[in-house]
This record gives C-alpha cells, sequence and structure tokens, in this order.
C-alpha cells in the first residue's frame, strides 16, 4: 500500500443508486488513516474493500447534507460494539454534536470511547489538524448550506543524511537535526558547509484536496492551488447548468476550469446526480478543459505519489 493513497468508498450525489453509493473516501497519509465524508452504506464499503474501523481515528464532515454523514451514526455504533476505547477524532460543523447526541439519547446509548469534536469555520480557512507528518487546512466552498472542502499535505521529510561527509566533515550530533532540516552547518572557524555536502535533497511532498460541494467558485482555486490531486464535484454535465446554479453544485467543465487554473496534477471527478447512468459524458466534457481528468469510482485506490490509479 502507497503510504499516501486515496480509496473512494462512494461518490454518488444526494440520491444512491443500485451500482453508487453516496459520498466517502478514506485517505491513508503516512500510516494516519482518515475517513473523509461519511455517507450511507460506509461501514459495508470499508469492509468491502478490507479496512479496520479502528484505525480511524479522525473523520471529517464536509457539511450536514445527509449524503455526506447518513452513513456516521451506524459506524460510530459498530465502532462501540466491536469494541473501541480509544478516542475519535471528529472535524464538522457544529450542528452535527447535537445530531449524534440526539440519536444517542433515545437509543439510550453511552459509547465506550470519548469523541472530540473540532467545529470548522465555513467561512475562512483554517489549520484543523497537525501532528510531525501531516497538516489538514479547510477549504472554503461555496454551497446552499455552510460546507468546507480539506486540503491535506505531508510535511517536509527530514533530509538523509550522506555519512562520509559527515564524518569527514566531523560534524557533532548537536547539528545533525538542523541539517536534516536543510541548514547549512557552521564551522567553529566560522567557515560555512552547504547543507547539499552534507545531507541529499530533500524528498517531495504531496498533496491532496477534497472538494465537495460547491458551485464553480473561483475563490477556490488560490486555496487548491498546485495539488498533486484534486477531488472536485461534477454533480452535472454542461446542458444541466442552470440545475446546477440552482442546487449551488458543478457541473464537469466547471470542475476542469478550477484544475486548469489551479495548475493541480490531476483532477478526479465524482458526486454524479443518479440521472446519469452512463459517465463518459462527464469525462470528455472536463477533458476537453484539463486533459488529466478522471472518474472516481467505488474501489478505485489512488496512488498520490505515483499519480496512479487501481481498482481495490
Amino acid at each position: 500500500m502507497s503510504p499516501f493513497e486515496l480509496t473512494i468508498l462512494g461518490c454518488s450525489s444526494a440520491t444512491p443508486t443500485s451500482t453508487r453509493n453516496p459520498t466517502a473516501q478514506l485517505l491513508q497519509v503516512a500510516g494516519r488513516f482518515f475517513l473523509i465524508d461519511c455517507g450511507e452504506a460506509t461501514q459495508i464499503q470499508l469492509r468491502k474493500y478490507k479496512v479496520k474501523f479502528q484505525r480511524i481515528d479522525h473523520i471529517f464532515i464536509s457539511h450536514l447534507h445527509g449524503d455526506h454523514y447518513l452513513g456516521l451514526m451506524g459506524l460510530l455504533s459498530s465502532m462501540h460494539l466491536l469494541g473501541r476505547t480509544k478516542a475519535l477524532w471528529l472535524y464538522c460543523p457544529a450542528g452535527m454534536e447535537e445530531i449524534i447526541n440526539v440519536q444517542l439519547k433515545h437509543s439510550a446509548t453511552v459509547l465506550n470511547y470519548e469523541i472530540n469534536y473540532r467545529f470548522h469555520d465555513s467561512s475562512k480557512q483554517e489549520l484543523i489538524f497537525e501532528d510531525e507528518k501531516v497538516l489538514v487546512k479547510t477549504i472554503i466552498l461555496n454551497h446552499r448550506i455552510p460546507c468546507c472542502g480539506f486540503l491535506f499535505s505531508e510535511k517536509p521529510k527530514p533530509r538523509n543524511l550522506k555519512k562520509d561527509a559527515i564524518e569527514s566533515y566531523k560534524i557533532p550530533p548537536s547539528a545533525i537535526p538542523a541539517i536534516k532540516q536543510g541548514q547549512d552547518f557552521i564551522a567553529p572557524d566560522h567557515s560555512r558547509i552547504p547543507n547539499s555536502e552534507l545531507a541529499f535533497p530533500e524528498t517531495q511532498t504531496h498533496s491532496y484536496a477534497y472538494c465537495s460541494d460547491t458551485c464553480y467558485d473561483e475563490h477556490v482555486i488560490e486555496q487548491v492551488k498546485g495539488v498533486d490531486l484534486l477531488y472536485h464535484e461534477s454533480t452535472f454535465t454542461e446542458e444541466m447548468k442552470q440545475r446546477a446554479i440552482e442546487t449551488n453544485h458543478s457541473t464537469a467543465q466547471d470542475a476542469g476550469n478550477v484544475a486548469l487554473k489551479a495548475k493541480v496534477g490531476v483532477l478526479l471527478l465524482g458526486h454524479y446526480s443518479a440521472r446519469y447512468t452512463d459517465l463518459s459524458p462527464l469525462l470528455e466534457e472536463a477533458r476537453r478543459v484539463f486533459p488529466n481528468s478522471h472518474l472516481s469510482y467505488e474501489g478505485m485506490r489512488f496512488d498520490v505519489e505515483k499519480k496512479s490509479a487501481e481498482l481495490a
């Protein structure tokens, strides 16, 4: 498994179909498992693609339309029944806590584990998660109700040392952490030894931007600029443009324009209207604008580092 891999669990919009479930994705970054949105049947999809529930410690809910969270209560309940005791982090709109508490109250359920809530503000971009390897920021989207996307970025990795050079220059152990972070070494005689002589070049980092539900909005472009992989909703084709405007959704052409202007590496389309049994018109429309566009589909595993996909 790639150290930066996206698995599509659901790619339909408001109404599920016999072949497509509502939105849910699993992102693995540096050994961390992030669940992104949780539509109906998400826990079934996790089982289907052999993901252990208890490895998920962080769940991100973009907004409070049901196709993005109606599978959450079932998943939380299964985690409880399977003996989870470690805390779970939930990044979501503030109303999510009330929705969960009402269901727990009326089923007389007390979870074995704690839920830590981190409420996001859809009016501004925020850093909502950070550890030593990964950063997650919100992306301000433009939908009918408050809605955020999420930008997942690897932190720069420590540089690998050139051991022969370290020994030759007699670099003290106390200087090693700074060299790994890219700094030059200042010798006792005040001469400067360039970092390039002491360490190999920095390993490339990668990023993934998830734009769930939004109309075409150029404010999104700067927030996702240069990402390796962009998922952008593409609910309709251009012939349904008026319906997209009425519902604050995007067409496949809109998604292509965002990808083009943001100069991203790869575009994934998703959140398809149930009216489309054949998705090829959506793909063709996006590729006319941004050639490196692809359809997301359930079971797709996308290697963000290699920019390639395979069926799970």
